[in-house]
């Protein structure tokens, strides 16, 4: 069983929560990486919530950095779109 590595962040409270790695990209167009990720909550639609980061590689591992820009949240959208589709295409 392939499992995926776990981290910790903490939320805007303070607290440690536990987040699930769903999948990490770099943009061409902005030559940042990003990581996409979940907490595993649900929303008040019950939908299973979903962040997203920037992902910047230190000599100490790595850090998180807040997304910005509205450009840079209209390119992790559009990746997440075109997971969601293909995913429903497959059946996955």
């Amino acid at each position: 069983m392939n499992e995926k590595k776990k981290f910790m962040i903490l939320d805007d409270k303070g607290k440690q929560v536990e987040c699930e790695p769903l999948f990490t990209f770099e943009s061409e167009e902005t030559k940042k990486q990003y990581v996409v990720y979940t907490d595993n909550s649900l929303d008040k639609a019950g939908n299973v919530r979903v962040f997203a980061s920037i992902y910047n590689v230190t000599d100490k591992g790595g850090e998180l950095l807040p997304i910005k820009t509205e450009k840079e949240w209209k390119i992790i959208e559009t990746i997440i779109e075109s997971i969601q589709e293909e995913s429903n295409k497959t059946g996955a």
